[in-house]
């Protein structure tokens, strides 16, 4: 995967060097020279510019990129212009960081795809969500294990879960099942809410749109997750 993070502060920096360190191609984009050389051999390319600079943003191969992070976090101005230029330059995928919650209205705004908050979020977390094909949230017991919500795949809608052997085939194991239901409020709203099917059983059928909660060492879910996408 190829990755563009645009702010080399604690968090772009500390994301950078994981996704690099995970045999990732990253280019780490910083205005503060400092910031650049303190990281040009930890993370694949560091380039000192100003990403607000139409011209000069215009020259990174923005096409072979698959995802470009905005995580500038101490000039929000600055944040908002680059997630700006980066969304009307049509990158593939474009996450920004949010400092607060109007910051986060007008990335929403903008139509970025993601947006991270750092004070809440680890770098580490969002190393493994990106890497990961289909992750939808994981939280890393130590490592080399963790549990993930991941999405069901095609092939697997309308089987049983015993059907797919988790255990069996992949030394991973399906904790439960996470399902999108709508509900309606006392006005008569309807809404989209998470409901928690419990520890589930080998007869549950999964359907589209099912969130699969697995556990397992990070190298079987790796290859589950490759696996599913054939």
């Amino acid at each position: 995967m190829k990755y563009i993070i645009v702010g080399l502060g604690s968090f772009g920096a500390s994301l950078a060097q994981k996704l690099t360190a995970q045999g990732n191609e990253v280019i780490g984009i910083d205005n503060n020279l400092n910031k650049v050389e303190a990281n040009k051999e930890k993370i694949s390319h560091t380039i000192c510019m100003d990403s607000t600079d139409e011209f000069t943003v215009s020259g990174l191969p923005l096409s072979e990129t698959n995802i470009v992070i905005v995580a500038i976090g101490e000039d929000q101005g600055a944040n908002v212009m680059t997630t700006a230029l980066l969304k009307n330059m049509g990158v593939k995928r474009l996450i920004s960081r949010a400092i607060n919650p109007l910051h986060e209205k007008v990335l929403q705004a903008i139509g970025v795809d993601e947006i991270v908050h750092p004070e809440e979020e680890t770098a580490e977390r969002w190393a493994k969500k990106l890497c990961l094909n289909h992750v939808v949230d994981s939280f890393e017991l130590n490592a080399d294990y963790s549990i993930i919500e991941a999405n069901v795949p095609p092939k697997y809608f309308g089987l049983p879960i015993r059907d797919i052997a988790f255990r069996k085939s992949f030394n991973i194991l399906a904790l439960t099942v996470i399902k999108k239901v709508e509900e309606k409020s006392l006005l008569g709203r309807t809404k989209i809410t998470d409901q928690i099917q419990g520890v589930v059983s080998g007869d549950y059928i999964l359907e589209q749109g099912d969130i699969i909660v697995l556990y397992g060492a990070n190298k079987d879910l790796q290859i589950f997750l490759k696996q599913k996408l054939r």
